[in-house]
């Protein structure tokens, strides 16, 4: 492996791309175009990277305790300094990237940042393991809206979407790995409630996040966003049902809740009407 694919595996490129390619379709849904589109995209896509290599580089010692060879440091791809070095770099880049779309956007994705920066380091391993993903879910909509030319207001059901979104994600993520992570020593909220009370905060949320989306744009619901809204509530109890016939991990109701996370996704690219 080139140390180059070494470096951007090592950044989590599947959720990080997921993450930069959500947030530069609702940027373009909301208007920007040319080079504030790209810059929004750029900034994105360097705060995915940063949180992913310093992810990679404070989790090293506990990948290789736990024979992680898929990782890219641990099976000596990649130096471990040079990881971090990536994700710092990444990381000061950010503000750079987004200065020109001003001073309330660089605000607000610098702090969404700091905030999934916290998550790698001390939060992850707390019961405030969540707060990370509602402050910098929350944030993202937020600075899309402030890079406007106009730096107006993020409207506050947008950016309250985006925090259930990300909250409902940081429980879906490991509700197939709990036993996995408890046994190398993660003791993030969802790892305290267990199973069963991660199970029913990433559908809360994730519900949550679907009834904000359908109901927090200006006018009446559109009829897709109703469809939605009743899918994403059709779609967990499935999920659920399902879960509970099979034995081990709830892989059904965790693709469930990846379902209506997409569901969702798309609500908030789509929620064009956000001034």
């Amino acid at each position: 492996m080139s140390r180059a694919l070494a470096l951007l595996r090592s950044s989590h490129p599947e959720p990080g791309a997921a993450v930069t390619l959500a947030i530069t379709l609702l940027a373009a849904g909301v208007g920007h175009r040319g080079w504030r589109l790209a810059a929004v995209a750029a900034a994105v896509a360097a705060s995915q990277l940063a949180v992913g290599w310093v992810n990679d580089r404070l989790d090293a010692d506990r990948d290789r305790a736990s024979g992680r060879r898929d990782k890219p440091i641990t099976s000596g791809a990649i130096p471990a300094r040079a990881v971090g070095v990536a994700g710092v770099l990444a990381a000061l880049a950010v503000p750079l990237l987004a200065l020109p779309l001003g001073l309330p956007a660089t605000v607000a994705i610098s702090v969404a940042l700091g905030s999934a920066l916290l998550y790698d380091w001390p939060l992850k391993n707390t019961a405030f393991s969540v707060v990370p993903y509602l402050i910098s879910f929350g944030l993202l909509p937020a600075f899309v809206v402030l890079a406007l030319p106009a730096h107006p207001a993020p409207p506050v059901w947008l950016v309250a979407a985006g925090a259930l979104l990300g909250g409902g994600a940081h429980f879906a993520n490991v509700l197939p790995d709990l036993a996995d992570d408890a046994a190398t020593g993660v003791r993030g909220l969802p790892h305290r409630i267990g199973s069963a009370g991660s199970q029913l905060a990433a559908a809360a949320l994730l519900l949550g996040a679907t009834v904000t989306l359908v109901l927090g744009p200006p006018g009446p619901p559109s009829w897709p966003g109703l469809a939605a809204g009743a899918a994403a509530v059709v779609v967990l109890p499935i999920g659920w049902y399902a879960a509970r016939r099979t034995e081990g991990r709830p892989v059904a109701l965790f693709r469930a809740v990846i379902v209506v996370a997409l569901i969702d996704v798309i609500l908030l690219v789509v929620s064009g009407r956000v001034t």
